[in-house]
């Protein structure tokens, strides 16, 4: 990937609350958008990654409740958010028994880790999603945590890319 230097210095220059609301939008968590704004200015594309991960490592379990809070639930992207329909594409056009399928094994994870079930979907179909979602369910609450974690982190990594290169 190319870095966009101009990019990464208008996002280092947004004021606080300017950089807040465009960080809250990669990621709901406060606590990991205050990190990240913390570690400005980002000497590359590199270093905002590092900062995400930074951030995301120093997260408790209530701020990754925070973070998930923001996304939608596998088999159901958020109507007319464009990232949401972006990471969720795999789902397009699939059998509504597989969306069935998914469905129920939501509201399983659902009821046993009280949070929606959250994977990098970018890249993912419905099947391979839904083989993750069956995979995790029987983890603990921490070993899931942990794996939470680092599906945001690759999530926001994604989406502090994308950021970057569209700017």
């Amino acid at each position: 990937m190319t870095n966009h230097p101009h990019a990464l210095d208008a996002l280092a220059a947004a004021d606080a609350a300017e950089l807040e609301g465009i960080l809250l939008e990669v990621c709901s968590s406060p606590r990991w958008a205050a990190a990240v704004a913390e570690a400005k200015p980002w000497s590359s594309r590199e270093a905002l990654l590092a900062a995400n991960a930074a951030a995301m490592a120093g997260l408790t379990v209530a701020d990754l409740r925070d973070a998930m809070a923001g996304h939608a639930r596998i088999g159901q992207p958020k109507p007319g958010d464009a990232t949401s329909e972006r990471e969720q594409a795999g789902i397009q056009g699939v059998d509504q028994a597989v969306l069935d399928e998914l469905h129920e094994a939501n509201a399983a994870y659902e009821a046993k880790f009280g949070h929606v079930f959250l994977i990098c979907a970018t890249g993912r179909t419905a099947a391979t999603m839904l083989a993750a979602l069956r995979e995790r369910h029987p983890n603990d609450p921490a070993t899931e945590a942990e794996i939470v974690r680092g599906e945001l982190r690759k999530i926001n990594d994604i989406r502090l890319n994308r950021l970057l290169d569209a700017s």
